[in-house]
């Protein structure tokens, strides 16, 4: 079997499973959400946080709690990591240094997991299991509760309740991640992912050299962090590790960890809001999306020029032998769009074209299909914008899924998709302009330019993925791009629950014979286009400068 074939075959596998598991899962999450039951040991933690799960949140409130939880976990975790030399289970770890314990705070509690160190030689047991593998479960949360607080402001009318943010955070969490987690971490060891609390082992090799390997539970964190898009691996080389990713079949479950909840979410908008041919209708546009740039980031990695590149089938260097090229462009491609930042191999190897598009799917709002609940609300988002569009051009009020789209929703709508625009550019452009980025570039010219613009794109968008030879550990780039992870995630959900808000107040209009049909493919293509120019003409001068540049030269 030649390596195309192999691919083809690889992508199809996990489109057909992605498809089988689509309505089921999302119809079950739709239930979680819509339940009125709560189970014993979710009533258990209401109580121990003073909880009334039943209580109704107006959108304010709403947001109080998401803010609220989101600050003390990052104060709990900064701490954590200042003090675990003290604690059990430290390894003879050091604490960790006041500016990267923030941005590793920050990257976690934003479900970004960006690392500016490695997790083998820093963190401790108890660091990696009770702060950042927590993290991955409520961070993921966050992000679902969000979506579905905007699904049910379009599902609602004459009514400002958004549901309850704690009882959301909760069920979440209890029904759907623990219970997916542990199905997936119990494969991963049968596959040979490593699970203990073991002490580091010194062994010395052939040549005589001494090396630490370092055990830990690995295969439970592994599962939640692609099952929740977050993306921190326990190892420094993440999923390229054997002890993380042991073979082909695990690379391909892990791809479908990353994917399989994002991609189901649709289904629980349409079942929501009473029409599943509306979730079709955003499922479309997320896997044209998604498609498109797999196929375009395989050719160009295979049609990579060189004798080198041309004998080893495709541009190798940088890629795991056990994966091969298509592998390793599927999981790019779904790392990057999905705000997960799990690698299995290392983006700053792509060549400068394709590596573009990695950088592009990201400046999307990593939609297609998006991290896990911010995927759904940002597609949501771009189809209020697309509407908005359609309706200046034949001059009618824009309306979606009954809800009129005034002034105050198309501005909440734009000032959400300003938002991590801003900080890309002005991050990249202040650490240029102050010669921070450029100190810390390990190659010259617009392959450097990309790392930093690839470093900023990654943080604002709550990706976490690197061009891995961007020296990010210093005290200005762990404060700056701490700041753009906080930033680029909570500013942008009270965009979206103040939007929710606005849509729950409102009466629904009756469809007539000039409502824009948005379940028709007319519309999928309308939204896509959308999506794909409003980026091009945000982003394309600083691609310019970076992979554009380097891939024509």
């Amino acid at each position: 079997m030649g390596p195309v074939l192999a691919d083809v075959l690889f992508v199809t596998a996990l489109g057909g499973a992605l498809a089988s598991v689509h309505r089921p899962l999302g119809d079950y999450m739709a239930a979680v959400f819509q339940s009125r039951k709560h189970l014993r040991v979710e009533r258990w933690i209401y109580r121990s946080v003073g909880a009334n799960p039943d209580a109704e949140m107006r959108w304010p409130a709403y947001l109080r709690g998401v803010l609220a939880f989101s600050a003390v976990s990052v104060l709990f975790l900064y701490l954590l990591q200042r003090v675990q030399d003290e604690l059990p289970l430290s390894l003879g770890f050091k604490p960790i240094s006041p500016d990267q314990a923030f941005n590793t705070a920050a990257s976690f509690v934003s479900n970004t997991n960006w690392q500016s160190y490695a997790g083998e030689t820093a963190m401790s047991h108890l660091t990696q299991t009770m702060g950042l593998a927590v993290q991955n479960f409520v961070s993921a949360a966050v992000g679902i509760a969000v979506a579905v607080a905007l699904v049910r402001g379009f599902a609602r009318s004459r009514t400002g309740d958004l549901g309850n943010f704690w009882a959301d955070l909760v069920r979440c969490t209890v029904r759907i991640l623990i219970p997916l987690s542990v199905i997936a971490a119990v494969i991963l060891i049968a596959c040979g992912a490593i699970q203990n609390f073991g002490d580091i082992h010194h062994l010395t090799t052939l040549t005589g050299q001494r090396q630490a390997i370092s055990p830990g539970a690995v295969a439970s964190q592994e599962a939640i962090k692609d099952l929740g898009t977050n993306g921190g691996g326990f190892f420094n080389a993440n999923s390229a590790h054997p002890f993380e990713n042991p073979d082909g079949f695990t690379n391909w479950l892990e791809i479908f960890l990353l994917l399989v909840i994002p991609f189901s979410l649709p289904r629980t908008f349409g079942t929501m809001v009473g029409s599943v041919r509306q979730g079709y209708a955003i499922l479309a546009a997320m896997g044209i999306i998604w498609l498109l740039a797999v196929v375009a980031v395989t050719w160009l990695e295979y049609a990579h020029p060189g004798t080198a590149s041309q004998l080893a089938g495709g541009a190798m260097e940088g890629k795991e032998q056990r994966f091969g090229e298509g592998n390793s462009s599927a999981f790019a491609v779904s790392t990057t769009m999905t705000s997960t930042g799990s690698v299995d191999s290392f983006h700053d190897s792509f060549g400068g074209l394709s590596g573009g598009v990695l950088l592009l799917g990201m400046m999307l709002g990593e939609i297609a299909p998006g991290g896990t609940g911010s995927g759904l609300y940002g597609m949501l988002i771009m189809a209020i914008i697309a509407v908005f569009i359609a309706g200046l051009m034949v001059g009618r009020t824009p309306e979606y899924l009954g809800k009129k789209l005034g002034t105050r929703e198309v501005k909440l709508a734009a000032c959400y998709i300003l938002v991590t625009p801003a900080l890309v550019l002005i991050g990249t452009a202040l650490a240029m302009a102050l010669g921070m980025g450029r100190t810390s570039m390990t190659n010259v010219g617009a392959h450097g330019f990309s790392e930093v613009l690839y470093a900023y794109t990654s943080a604002s968008n709550n990706n976490g993925s690197a061009f891995a030879g961007f020296a990010a550990n210093t005290e200005y780039h762990n404060t700056m791009l701490g700041l753009c992870m906080l930033l680029g995630r909570f500013v942008p959900m009270v965009f979206v629950l103040a939007l929710a808000g606005s849509l729950a107040g409102q009466q629904p209009i009756p469809a007539t014979a000039g409502t824009l049909r948005t379940e028709k493919p007319l519309f999928t293509g309308l939204l896509v286009g959308a999506i794909l120019i409003i980026a091009g003409l945000t982003f394309f001068p600083a691609l310019a400068l970076g992979p554009l540049a380097e891939g024509l030269a």
